[in-house]
């Protein structure tokens, strides 16, 4: 069941959306975007039917612990491989 929303937005983003989306289609695009911020049972019948499947979960688990190995164990030799001489910056 549908129902109707009256929402304030800036100008120019209603142009935006007017000229990008199109007059009929902003409401599909608003709710497009909000589903998954709201919604949380499309997401989780997803996570069910993903660790149902034996195969795929196997594959992940090969490939997760075939990459662990190349991550450097001490935090210092991870500050240098992601940021570089900079690490004592970033962090």
């Amino acid at each position: 069941m549908q129902k109707k929303l009256t929402i304030s937005i800036d100008e120019t983003i209603y142009d935006g959306l007017y000229r990008v989306i199109g007059a009929r289609h902003i409401s599909r695009f608003i709710e497009t975007l909000v589903r998954p911020h709201v919604i949380t049972e499309d997401l989780d019948a997803g996570y069910r039917v993903m660790a149902a499947d034996e195969a795929q979960e196997a594959e992940a688990l090969a490939w997760a612990e075939a990459t662990i190995g190349d991550l450097p164990l001490d935090d210092s030799q991870f500050d240098k491989a992601v940021w570089g001489e900079v690490a004592h910056v970033a962090r």
